[in-house]
């Protein structure tokens, strides 16, 4: 199987990609600079670099490069600087979702193509009637005016939702939202809930990152959890956080 991922040298794209190449997939990475992946994943054997930002590549060109990949895997996100918060590309995520269902459906498989989505818990999955307090739609309402990569979250999976939708014929989709990031050095016990389980903004979990690159491992590779979790929004959270 091969997979395309892009935003892999961020600090959970770079852990996904390494998870893949160790359950011996063929993994394909777009990526600006390929100095921030480690030696032994930079050199491996089964990688395939693609050298460019996903948002300047031609149409035909991102659709050569997800021709053949049984999964696309997003794990871009906005640096936390000003100029990444607050300048452009302020649709990073969505544009690149967009224009990556776009290179998927151009492609015409013969089977739907898995795209996962890293999101976040901050996110609510409107096609759920996902309990939130009024508080928290107040400070949700002033994020989303004032920090342009919360709307860019919201956007690119409402763009799975609405625009591909639960039976498209070439993609399957599904939104990972992890909770407050954590850093940790090895996958421990975690769980998956459909909706959240405690406030993002008052009674906040944590999720490691590393944990996060696991489960989304999981999505591409195993069909039963594949099954389980397409066309949904799945929220991890480490056990007992």
């Amino acid at each position: 199987m091969t997979i395309l991922v892009v935003g892999g040298t961020g600090a959970t794209g770079r852990l996904l990609v390494s998870e893949l190449l160790e359950r011996g997939q063929n993994v394909k990475v777009i990526l600006r600079s390929a100095d921030k992946l480690p030696e032994n994943v930079k050199n491996h054997k089964r990688l395939s670099i693609i050298q460019a930002s996903v948002l300047s590549l031609s149409d035909a060109d991102l659709t050569l490069h997800v021709k053949g990949c049984a999964a696309v895997a997003s794990c871009l996100g906005h640096n936390l600087t000003f100029h990444g918060i607050f300048g452009p590309p302020r649709r990073l995520v969505t544009d690149a979702t967009r224009r990556l269902c776009n290179a998927i459906r151009a492609n015409k498989a013969e089977v739907p193509t898995r795209f996962v989505l890293m999101n976040t818990a901050g996110n609510s999955n409107r096609d759920l009637d996902e309990p939130i307090s009024f508080a928290q739609r107040c400070v949700i309402g002033l994020l989303r005016l004032l920090l342009p990569p919360h709307l860019d979250n919201e956007k690119a999976a409402d763009y799975l939702r609405i625009n591909i939708g639960p039976s498209n014929e070439a993609i399957e989709w599904a939104a990972v939202r992890p909770d407050s990031l954590i850093n940790e050095t090895e996958v421990s016990p975690y769980e998956v809930h459909p909706s959240p389980t405690r406030s993002t903004i008052f009674n906040a979990g944590s999720t490691s990152r590393i944990n996060v690159a696991h489960f989304m491992a999981d999505l591409i590779t195993d069909d039963e959890i594949w099954s389980k979790w397409k066309g949904q929004m799945p929220v991890i959270y480490n056990k007992g956080h």
